[in-house]
């Protein structure tokens, strides 16, 4: 989860008082958040932050605004929003010059804020709250790079294009020497960090003013001189870049709201896109493109179990900052300018449930009495898990999810039944395991130095696609062993499973194979049980070893726990 430091002078002057530690600690979970030390040497309050979906509270501004308004009921008003319905005068205009970025990196916004000199701590908690906004929720600068800029060096309109990634130069930030955007990429330690994000496309994201002065090559970094940003400073532009248009507007209506309540006077900029957007070609920065979410009275009161009025769901929603009314039993919320976490009506029941306070719900003793035990499955798994221990195998745990050469590659299967993750963080995470055998693979793989034989074994979930199910896949617990040495082959492999179903007191039958590269074919069998295959046994086809790069054969078993109870 995110974590802040928060300056004292700057947290507490946007909060309006001081707080003893105990009182942070009490109300810290309004925002979401809770008192992860208090830094009296160098007077600094560091706060984590519990919610994945709520950047806005990523900042010191961020969680102030919020506790701010919880004790007062006053939601801010900033009077410098555009929107569909009213457009607010520009500062300046951007310009994406043609459409040569989309595709590559398709928008860039931004706008102006002035006013305010900016002193150490202003400058490292500016820093603090781009690097938060644009790791955290922009993915490690993949869907937001943000950068600040000095105003007076800029000549408006700004351009944004695509441009040849070899000809184009200019001094980067934190350097004397003049590169091409590809030798960033190469030499900086920022390029070297987020080169990879465009170096693949034939032109890479360029910005700069109308005197072709350099502001940034985005995502990477500022230039020398006009991205140079230093105390002493008051005059800024903030542009923000990226290839999901609403994700831009509320990092930038996140970090305007936070630079206004520090004392900037923000000013918009005018933007013209180079394709159509769900809010046109043209829009003024900030934005307000949220759209108002609803709940119905009677599911407020049913998720939370208290009889909930119209007035006190509207007085709850309103400490949380959201301006909200009721109409035929029904909450209808407007998402302020800085959140966009309304997805469904549960997100406004619970803002109603913190608003009204968590500690107005009186605790209550379970009205059913019941005893602990354990379920079926684990009672059999456990069972399973002793006669493989006798058996002489020694139980492994994995992770569940693991990478596509792991899972896939590895074990020369076809991904058709396999489950993966829309938006990894990494490619070693993005398939979740539809079998447990590369997992007792992988530790076969490393083991190559202890001595034979090797057994180990498994029992836990695997996931695959089933379309007969509601939501397309299915969970299953699974069995799987494998055994390793010199000699061992097919009959190996069959004695366990016997053994195995002996004393499960399971009758079973054999059947062929076919089709299963994992097998060396003609050496495999499945496991038939009440006429339907719950597993497969066999020698593992020496293609599979030497992908994982196991020296020795190897026998291996999958068995579907959950069919073998039916």
């Amino acid at each position: 989860m995110p974590k802040i430091d928060a300056p004292e002078k700057i947290f507490y002057s946007l909060l309006g008082r001081k707080m003893s530690d105990d009182e942070l600690v009490d109300i810290f979970p309004v925002a979401k958040a809770e008192l992860d030390g208090h830094d009296t040497e160098h007077h600094v309050i560091k706060i984590e932050l519990n919610d994945t979906n709520r950047p806005d509270l990523w900042s010191p501004a961020g969680v102030a605004r919020a506790l701010k308004c919880y004790e007062t009921s006053v939601i801010p008003e900033y009077g410098f929003f555009s929107s569909k319905d009213e457009e607010k005068d520009s500062e300046g205009r951007m310009v994406i010059d043609d459409e040569s970025v989309i595709g590559i990196r398709d928008y860039s916004i931004g706008f102006a804020a002035k006013g305010k000199t900016v002193d150490d701590d202003l400058l490292v908690n500016l820093i603090q709250s781009q690097e938060k906004l644009c790791t955290n929720f922009g993915r490690k600068r993949k869907t937001i790079a943000m950068g600040i800029y000095r105003k007076e060096l800029i000549k408006f309109p700004v351009h944004y294009a695509a441009v040849d990634p070899d000809k184009t130069k200019f001094v980067p930030l934190g350097m004397t020497e003049e590169l091409s955007l590809r030798e960033i990429c190469e030499k900086h330690p920022k390029g070297k960090d987020y080169g990879y994000i465009v170096s693949s496309f034939p032109k890479f994201p360029y910005l700069y003013d109308d005197n072709n002065d350099t502001l940034s090559f985005p995502p990477v970094i500022n230039s020398a001189r006009i991205g140079a940003v230093e105390v002493g400073d008051s005059d800024f532009f903030i542009e923000l870049s990226g290839p999901i248009l609403d994700d831009l507007l509320l990092a930038a209506n996140i970090l305007a709201c936070d630079m206004a309540d520090m004392g900037f006077e923000i000013q918009p900029v005018k933007v013209r896109f180079a394709k159509d957007t769900p809010y046109g070609r043209e829009i003024t920065v900030p934005y307000r493109f949220q759209q108002s979410a609803e709940a119905e009275l009677s599911l407020v009161e049913r998720k939370l179990g208290l009889p909930i009025s119209g007035d006190e769901a509207v007085a709850a929603l309103r400490k949380m900052g959201v301006k909200a009314s009721v109409k035929d039993g029904r909450i209808i919320a407007e998402c302020p300018e800085w959140r966009n976490d309304f997805l469904h009506a549960v997100d406004i029941v619970e803002d109603v449930m913190i608003g009204y306070g968590l500690e107005n719900f009186a605790p209550e003793l379970p009205s059913d009495f019941t005893i602990g035990r354990l379920s079926p499955v684990e009672e059999f798994s456990r069972k399973v898990k002793g006669i493989l221990v006798g058996l002489g195998f020694q139980e492994m745990m994995y992770n569940y999810l693991g990478s596509r050469r792991e899972y896939i590659d590895n074990m020369h299967i076809s991904d058709e039944k396999c489950v993966f993750i829309a938006n990894p963080m990494s490619e070693n995470y993005e398939v979740i395991r539809p079998s447990v055998l590369p997992c007792l693979l992988e530790s076969e793989a490393v083991s190559g130095h202890a001595v034979y034989p090797h057994s180990i074994f498994e029992v836990g979930k695997i996931t695959i696609k089933d379309e007969s199910d509601n939501s397309g896949t299915v969970t299953k617990d699974s069995l799987g062993f494998l055994s390793s040495n010199a000699h061992i082959g097919y009959n190996e492999a069959a004695s366990y499973v016997n053994t195995l179903m002996y004393f499960l007191r399971k009758e079973y039958t054999l059947g062929e194979v076919s089709g299963d590269e994992r097998f060396i074919p003609g050496r495999a069998a499945q496991i038939i049980y009440n006429g339907k295959a719950v597993g497969i046994f066999g020698e593992t086809h020496p293609q599979v070893l030497e992908s994982w790069g196991c020296s020795m054969p190897a026998i291996m078993c999958e068995i579907d726990l959950d069919a073998l109870m039916a």
